[in-house]
């Protein structure tokens, strides 16, 4: 099912919110609703989605595709490095993909006998597409969890930190399992979200196709309107966004049921509790306010808790899926009745 069929609780108008927003905060809200609409230019008809990734660079994740081929997934990352004026590179994962195919190598000088200089791999760049990331062996999934992880790369006992920001979007085929590699648990935790960006209806299929005529060629043209360095300090705006006590005990609820669940075998991590927190914030401020709200929760629940929920046997023969168990909790879990922050 495709995201933007899954747009969850309707967004609140923020208009009469904005101008109450701390300056930092509202320059970051304006800078991404301009990098929506430059996106939108080329990835047509796909709001909801474009959203939740623009929520999700913000927040400073890393995010998973599992979607069919051929659904502008490698060219909604593009479009979004160019427009946030930063370095995107594109990896394509194959069964003999080496660590040191990504990671970069050191070259050995004959004359001093030894290893001299580094050459950096694709993983230093501000924006990675792992292409298929499913098809690389276990041991080059390995070396990108370091990078994932604490955005840096050990080669020969030596630590290399990578550019920031650094954000990695992968994709997997959900259709076809012959030659891949399932990713482990651990790196599927990894990822602030999972995704999928699903079929263009009939009037946006035709649209594109229109548009490629007026342009008469494949590329676009897409403005650069920030740099690495202000996405970083649009990131770093976030840490502004009030959080209430409530919200915190709500996001901590609905996390800790997913383990209660008797239904399932392993629930979200940790990590997944601090996912939901820093999306919360971010989806916030895309709304226009400095402040969370239960809504911003619901609407972001499934994406970040569904790829970390392992069922147990039974369930899973059954067919039940864990975007309908944590449905499920969302209605169950009392909602806090808080509106906004007070002190």
């Amino acid at each position: 099912m495709s995201e933007d069929s899954e747009t969850g609780e309707e967004q609140e108008s923020s208009v009469s919110q904005t101008y109450l927003m701390d300056e930092d905060l509202r320059e970051t809200r304006e800078l991404a609703e301009a990098l929506l609409g430059e996106v939108e230019k080329v990835v047509m008809g796909k709001r909801p989605v474009l959203e939740l990734v623009m929520t999700g660079i913000l927040a400073g994740g890393n995010i998973l595709f599992e979607d069919n081929p051929g659904l502008a997934k490698t060219l909604l990352a593009n479009t979004f490095a160019e427009g946030l004026g930063c370095d995107f590179k594109r990896v394509q994962f194959t069964p003999d993909l080496l660590p040191a195919d990504i990671t970069g190598i050191y070259i050995f000088d004959r004359k001093q006998n030894e290893f001299v200089d580094f050459r950096p791999g694709p993983l230093f760049c501000n924006i990675l597409l792992a292409d298929e990331i499913n098809r690389a062996p276990p041991k080059t999934q390995a070396a990108l969890l370091e990078a994932m992880q604490e955005h840096q790369v050990t080669i020969e006992g030596t630590t290399h930190k990578l550019p920031q920001p650094f954000v990695t979007v992968a994709t997997q085929n959900p259709i076809e399992s012959e030659g891949t590699y399932p990713l482990p648990d651990a790196q599927l935790d990894r990822f602030m979200m999972k995704l999928s960006v699903g079929y263009p209806g009939r009037p946006i299929e035709r649209a594109i196709i229109v548009k490629r005529m007026q342009r008469k060629r494949d590329e676009h043209d897409v403005k650069a309107l920030a740099s690495p360095e202000k996405l970083r300090q649009m990131q770093e705006s976030l840490e502004k966004v009030k959080v209430d006590e409530t919200i915190i005990e709500y996001i901590v609820e609905i996390v800790t049921r997913t383990r209660e669940d008797p239904r399932v075998a392993v629930g979200s991590s940790p990590r997944g509790t601090q996912s939901l927190f820093k999306l919360s914030r971010a989806l916030a401020v895309m709304n226009g306010r400095d402040y969370v709200v239960p809504d911003d929760i619901k609407r972001l629940a499934i994406y970040t808790l569904r790829h970390r929920i392992i069922l147990k046997p039974e369930p899973r023969i059954k067919g039940v899926q864990p975007e309908e168990i944590i449905s499920q909790i969302l209605q169950e879990v009392e909602v806090p009745t808080t509106q906004g922050y007070t002190d």
